[in-house]
């Protein structure tokens, strides 16, 4: 599914020079490496400011609790965090389990609406439905999730803040880093500058991706971001002077280092995961299995047209996707479910209230995505291979 040596053996000598660097300074935690990275990396993101924290997840957080003075610091009683929030937030139950667990972190409750169809993304039309609906809550903010690295539809997102003008909109970018999105008549703009804020996740799967878990918010807010800096040091703005109850999740110095320099060739692997993913549309295409519908074949990937992705997954929606996949297995391809129960139908969850056929976009999306192996460094002749197994599969 993923090489990481691949990418790793070119690179090595620039990686384990910086980690040596971060090693003869001794400074670990939020050490200059940090402070470059996170300039670097705002740069990147046309945000003015950025906070490396721990994780996604800790940016997911941050950037709901630093945003929305509402959402606060996270709740010390989980098992009443859903049952006592009176404040919302909409977001998208085709997601990794951060997006809403971060929600709840928040002291907030999560407010599921559909996906589009074509593009997994949160539906705004959904959205503007569950804002006509009355729920009993006060939804503080909008949540949609960049997945499979493609940006969700700002400008419908833009539209509905306009009339809900006290909705804060809030990316969870965690699979989009280097993505864009183009509203028309407006040269693109990155994700982590569409919203008040926005996190990444560099997870060592991701397409910039740390050594371990890492983690960055970006804001153009300066009150935002200094919020921010300060509830992932324990809630202090000076040195055991704790203004609030925040939580550790610094970003530590030889993570930063490592992505500092992964950052540079970053444009370079988006780019080839671009090419990767033409190359199996192609592909799909010449063996015949690419059709409108799971029901009459392979339903490739659909890019909206103001959206630069990066493809951070190359998903299908394929009939009979679990039979498919064991017989990718059994001929040694990796291929991974992303994801296989939507949030409101996780165990974890299910005080939320919701049922099955509540999202039915998402429920079917469930049923029929595969994603194939792609990252900068897959061969012709290995997607080729992939193809080939999957045409013999249907045939």
């Amino acid at each position: 599914m993923l090489d990481l040596s691949r990418q790793f053996t070119p690179i090595r000598q620039e990686i384990l020079d910086a980690i040596a660097g971060v090693c003869d300074s001794q400074s670990f935690i939020l050490g200059p490496e940090v402070v470059q990275f996170e300039a670097a990396a705002a740069a990147v993101c046309a945000a003015p400011f950025a906070v490396g924290c721990a994780s996604g997840t800790d940016a997911l957080w941050l950037a709901l609790a630093a945003s929305a003075p509402e959402l606060g610091s996270p709740g010390l009683a989980p098992e009443t965090w859903d049952r006592s929030a009176q404040n919302a937030v909409i977001t998208s139950p085709f997601s990794f389990f951060a997006t809403a667990s971060s929600i709840l972190r928040a002291s907030a409750r999560p407010l599921f609406a559909d996906i589009d169809p074509r593009t997994f993304n949160l539906s705004p039309a959904s959205v503007a439905e569950v804002l006509r609906t009355p729920t009993g809550q006060t939804v503080r903010a909008i949540l949609p999730v960049h997945l499979y690295g493609q940006c969700a539809d700002m400008d419908a997102f833009a539209a509905l803040r306009r009339d809900h003008p006290n909705l804060l909109l809030i990316e969870d970018a965690a699979q989009a880093f280097g993505a864009e999105w183009t509203t028309p008549g407006q040269p693109p703009r990155p994700a982590g500058s569409l919203g008040a804020a926005a996190a990444f996740s560099f997870y060592p799967t991701k397409n910039l991706s740390a050594f371990g878990d890492a983690g960055l918010l970006t804001t153009a807010n300066p009150e935002i971001a200094a919020r921010a800096r300060s509830l992932r040091s324990h809630g202090m703005t000076r040195r055991y002077y704790h203004d609030e109850v925040g939580w550790n999740s610094r970003l530590d110095s030889i993570q930063a280092a490592i992505l500092q320099v992964k950052l540079r060739y970053l444009p370079i692997w988006n780019q080839q995961r671009r090419e990767r993913a033409a190359r199996y549309n192609e592909l799909f295409r010449a063996a015949g299995l690419a059709a409108e519908s799971a029901r009459d074949g392979i339903v490739l990937p659909y890019t909206d047209p103001r959206a630069t992705p990066v493809f951070h997954q190359y998903v299908i929606r394929a009939p009979r996707r679990d039979d498919l996949r064991q017989y990718l297995t059994e001929h040694h391809i990796g291929s991974e479910i992303y994801y296989p129960v939507p949030l409101h139908l996780q165990v974890a969850l299910k005080s939320l209230g919701y049922k099955p056929g509540d999202f039915p976009h998402a429920e079917q999306a469930a049923t029929e995505v595969l994603a194939l192996p792609i990252y900068p460094e897959l061969r012709d002749d290995e997607q080729q291979n992939v193809v080939e197994t999957i045409r013999r599969f249907y045939a």
